[in-house]
């Protein structure tokens, strides 16, 4: 399937931090395409699974599927709906968002607050705060309580923008992005011989605190994880050290959540197959479920790969085709090397 295809489809799903098992029908589906089984674990999370020649090891791959949101917590009088966070939201970002309310059906909304030209001087030097802001959904009172009740998801309603020089925009890219190399993966075996099983995660809750990938991992125990997810791509005003360049290939992180030998043996095949990557070193947690998976049980060696990402917990997140597709093939090379020698010595320096 299409790179560009596969990504408008594991964006369909509104997938805030709780609320995954709801509408993950279509993420399934995908991963149905090109493994040989996939299931559903208590939490949501989506495990797949493309069985090796001998399945002598296992691999986990993992990237989140949840997405930041909000969630109803208030319906005054007047229908107006108060909200909280769920996720990192940058307050911000929030005038003049549209959005969908999960609640018996789907409304849409507008997030709105006191415009400049009624606000006192002093308000318009100040920053929004959350409490200030209100969805309108043009329903009344009444009908607002009928359909809608506290603790109801919403998410942003954006539609997928593809971008000039092979970009790509849309909310939720941290972290479909990672799914869809994920899928790229195991798309490029289908033409490979490999031995290890393929255990591909789609986490849910990553958002709130890695909860998913703690489970899984500790479900299935592999000999080696890698967790796939975004980092912060290049941008206007930001210092180039903190940043990885959108087109120039996968990131590759190093530090005390990677394990060295995973890092360098991604690094030997990048450089052997002519992949282009990039380097972030991360001195602590990376964040990411690459933490969850390195300490489950007694440990599971580790790796992080990335996708380098603009705009990170906005509406507007931007990719580029072309990591997505690197990645996936580094990835998928990776995997088809996989020998004793490698996955014994990994419990050694």
């Amino acid at each position: 399937m299409d790179i560009k295809q596969n990504i408008l489809n594991i964006l369909k799903p509104a997938a805030v931090s709780g609320s995954e098992m709801m509408e993950n029908r279509l993420i399934k589906e995908c991963f149905r395409n090109l493994s040989d089984e996939v299931r559903e674990d208590k939490l949501g999370n989506i495990i797949s699974l493309k069985k090796g020649q001998n399945q002598r090891y296992n691999i986990m791959l993992a990237a989140h599927m949840d997405e930041i949101g909000l969630m109803v917590k208030q319906i005054d009088d007047r229908g107006f709906i108060r909200f909280t966070f769920i996720g990192g939201v940058d307050p911000r970002i929030l005038p003049a968002q549209e959005v969908i309310i999960h609640g018996r059906r789907s409304v849409f909304g507008v997030i709105g607050n006191k415009p400049p030209h009624i606000q006192e001087p002093e308000e318009r030097k100040k920053a929004i705060k959350p409490d200030d802001l209100f969805i309108d959904t043009g329903l009344c009172a009444d009908e607002v309580k009928k359909t809608i009740q506290v603790g109801d998801f919403i998410t942003f309603k954006r539609k997928p923008k593809e971008l000039l020089n092979g970009r790509f925009s849309c909310n939720a890219l941290d972290d479909r992005a990672g799914i869809a190399v994920m899928l790229q993966t195991l798309e490029e075996l289908d033409t490979m011989r490999f031995d290890a099983n393929v255990y591909a995660v789609a986490t849910v809750q990553e958002e709130v605190g890695l909860r998913g990938a703690i489970v899984s991992s500790f479900n299935i125990f592999p000999h080696i994880g890698i967790a796939i997810d975004v980092c912060h791509g290049n941008m206007l005003d930001v210092p180039e050290d903190e940043t990885q360049v959108l087109g120039k290939g996968p990131v590759l992180a190093l530090g005390p959540n990677i394990h060295p030998k995973l890092f360098n043996r991604l690094k030997e095949i990048a450089e052997d197959h002519n992949i282009p990557y990039q380097l972030n070193p991360e001195p602590s947690s990376t964040g990411t479920d690459a933490w969850a998976i390195q300490i489950t049980r007694e440990g599971i060696p580790t790796a992080l790969v990335s996708i380098p990402l603009r705009y990170m917990h906005t509406t507007v997140e931007t990719v580029c085709f072309d990591d997505i597709k690197k990645a996936g093939r580094l990835l998928a090379i990776f995997i088809s090397s996989l020998n004793k020698e490698l996955v014994e010595g990994l419990t050694c320096y």
